[in-house]
């Protein structure tokens, strides 16, 4: 879906509205769908820092929040290790890692499970609900195509066409898209 993508480059930033306004809550960080589109810098230490450089904090405060952020993520254990010998998902964990670390209040995460294994993709949804227990004042909002990862969702929208169809609970959602699919599939098959 592309205007989901759309949507959410907009929410990030990254793209301005062709119309009307949108207002996200400051600060946001947006957590791209290819982990190697953002994890750069040698070191989960020194990537997870990354961002941290333009806002006037200590070394000791620097270092705090990468320890928080990668705790969060279940990544504190590889704080030393070189970026490139970390798996798919791990690389993953960094990068929200280094978006928590910015105190965002808003989390927007593209398909982040898109070329994890599925052992990752659930390490990563887990990751990202832990790391929302643990900082109360931060919403992620992620765009998804696997309906499995509705379990681990607080509420859903689902889209069709660029528009939304239903948003809410996630259980109704998940229903609602399962009957659809018979129904298409029913239609195929007459």
């Amino acid at each position: 879906m592309m205007i989901p993508k759309f949507l959410f480059q907009i929410l990030a930033g990254l793209l301005n509205p062709t119309k009307g306004y949108v207002h996200v809550k400051k600060p946001k960080s947006f957590v791209f769908q290819n982990p190697d589109h953002q994890v750069v810098l040698p070191t989960v230490e020194a990537d997870v820092a990354f961002g941290l450089g333009n806002l006037n904090l200590s070394h000791d405060e620097i270092k705090s929040r990468v320890a928080r952020a990668l705790d969060a993520v279940g990544m504190l254990d590889y704080l030393k290790r070189p970026v490139q010998t970390l798996s798919g998902g791990q690389k993953q964990r960094v990068a929200i890692a280094g978006a928590l670390a910015e105190a965002c209040k808003v989390l927007l995460l593209d398909e982040l499970t898109t070329f994890l294994d599925e052992s990752d993709q659930i390490g990563v949804i887990k990751a990202v609900k832990k790391s929302m227990k643990t900082s109360k004042d931060v919403t992620a909002l992620w765009v998804t195509h696997r309906l499995e990862e509705l379990e681990y969702a607080d509420g859903a929208v689902y889209m069709e066409d660029g528009k939304i169809v239903m948003a809410g609970d996630t259980t109704e959602i998940l229903q609602s898209i399962m009957s659809r699919q018979a129904t298409y599939l029913d239609r195929l098959n007459s």
